[in-house]
């Protein structure tokens, strides 16, 4: 009897040392300043928030990776490696966009090895779908708005904050999937 997947959804974005500008608050007749050095260096973040297709009350699971500069074919090679280990080599369905390197040559290769792991395609312009576009949201309104680090490991030290609070929480894993409107069980938990 084959075990049920858990169903992964997956994406990476990034952050720099130009703040994350948000609205904020401050005394009448006192607009706040942001400085910040202007510095072009970024880290890539990439993050899998998994649902188990067969039971709920396991809750969601969520793997965080952080590296200097962007992703390429290579650099999500290794993520995938290591979301294999975190899921202990469960059958994972990962739901991800269509980014060159989710499609390219050498990752089909690579897939093609793999027996734990199906890829499915979220459709075109359809950031909304994925919940870990709202774990983005989540951590940039909070945890990176406004910030102005005077290095890069300032940054990826809030991000790492941010991606700790939601793995602390119950609900806003949850939360990210309700909002897409997608559901992976007839009946979502409670919060």
């Amino acid at each position: 009897m084959k075990k049920r997947a858990w169903i992964v959804f997956f994406d990476e974005s990034g952050v720099s040392l130009l703040p994350e500008v948000r609205r904020t608050y401050a005394p009448r007749g006192r607009t706040p300043l942001l400085r910040h050095r202007l510095n072009w260096k970024r880290a890539g973040m990439a993050a899998a928030l998994g649902y188990h297709a067969a039971d709920p009350e396991c809750g969601p699971r969520l793997c965080f990776h952080l590296k200097p500069g962007s992703y390429d074919t290579t650099s999500l090679i290794e993520v995938l490696e290591q979301i294999r280990t975190f899921y202990a080599g469960e059958p994972v369905v990962l739901v991800w966009d269509g980014l060159s390197a989710h499609w390219s040559r050498g990752m089909r290769a690579w897939v093609a090895e793999q027996d734990w792991l199906t890829l499915e395609r979220l459709p075109a312009y359809a950031p909304e779908l994925n919940p870990v576009e709202l774990l983005w949201s989540a951590i940039k309104t909070r945890e990176l708005a406004n910030l102005g680090g005077d290095h890069l490991a300032d940054v990826v030290d809030a991000a790492e904050r941010g991606i700790h609070r939601v793995c602390s929480s119950e609900q806003l894993p949850w939360s990210f999937l309700a909002h897409t409107g997608l559901t992976i069980h007839s009946q979502t938990p409670q919060n």
